[in-house]
């Protein structure tokens, strides 16, 4: 399609729709962190939200539509479970809209590949009429070399062919590199592992990141409870707005809801680095 310069100079451009946080409907995004952070269940939260369900994580309102979740690294009996607990917070009219609306068809030991003519075909089936599509995680999605920048970029690309002829968001579960996950520094873009090719090419990426020490020390969090805590943001947005990082907390089955946590003033932490010597 050619863009009629002449129209878009003179006509005002529609209201830009998003698929979630800064996220433009349409494009292809990810989602970071180390693995056990609680991924999945950010992204199966996120996706029940947008297939009719409640904002249970207060990230805002997100347009309603069908989502296709495809986890390929995770048994069903471990999908059962999450939804059994995430059920536990929605009513009965709440579960059956998400029943309705979100779609999933676990991939362990189906060894799907992106980049094979039949796979592809099979992905852009399932993503026609939807909404969203979520791939958890990307690793088991393709068999290329993900430091390698050539075959990432096909990767992304067949990804960004999908969303572009079926209108369907594609979001990935990526796993943070070793230096982010040991050091906290998994808010940063280059958090992402593997080849830059992996955050440069998408336009959308965000992270979910454990409490550190200094977090504690910070949010006046007890340093044992501190596994209990997240950290949820928008690390890249090509087209969106900024998105205020949050913290969740992990609940029975590991759903994750706000957290409710006050920073402390700056004597108070002094006080309690001071004690911890």
């Amino acid at each position: 399609m050619v863009i009629d310069v002449r129209a878009a100079f003179e006509n005002e451009p529609p209201p830009l729709d998003y698929v979630l946080p800064s996220m433009v409907a349409g494009t292809v995004g990810a989602l970071v962190s180390p693995g056990g952070a609680g991924k999945s269940m950010l992204i199966m939260q996120l996706a029940a939200q947008i297939a009719g369900g409640p904002d249970l994580l207060e990230v805002g309102d997100l347009p309603f539509g069908p989502v296709i979740y495809l986890p390929a690294e995770d048994p069903p009996a471990a999908i059962h479970h999450r939804l059994h607990a995430l059920g536990a917070h929605l009513s009965d009219e709440q579960r059956e809209a998400v029943a309705a609306g979100l779609s999933i068809q676990p991939l362990l030991g189906s060894q799907p590949n992106i980049m094979e003519s039949d796979w592809f075909e099979w992905l852009r089936r399932y993503a026609e009429g939807r909404r969203l599509m979520v791939l958890d995680t990307l690793r088991r999605f393709h068999v290329e070399e993900e430091n390698s920048s050539g075959p990432m970029a096909q990767v992304i690309g067949r990804m960004e062919a999908i969303a572009a002829e079926t209108g369907c968001s594609i979001v990935f579960l990526h796993h943070a590199n070793k230096g982010a996950a040991m050091t906290g520094a998994g808010d940063q873009q280059q958090a992402s592992r593997g080849s830059s090719v992996l955050v440069d090419n998408i336009r959308w990426q965000s992270y979910l990141s454990g409490m550190t020490q200094s977090d504690c020390e910070e949010w006046g969090v007890d340093g044992n409870q501190r596994g209990y805590f997240v950290r949820y943001g928008v690390s890249k947005a090509n087209y969106g707005t900024p998105f205020q990082e949050r913290w969740f907390r992990r609940h029975e089955g590991g759903v994750l809801k706000p957290a409710v946590l006050e920073r402390q003033h700056k004597a108070k932490r002094a006080r309690l680095v001071a004690a911890t010597y």
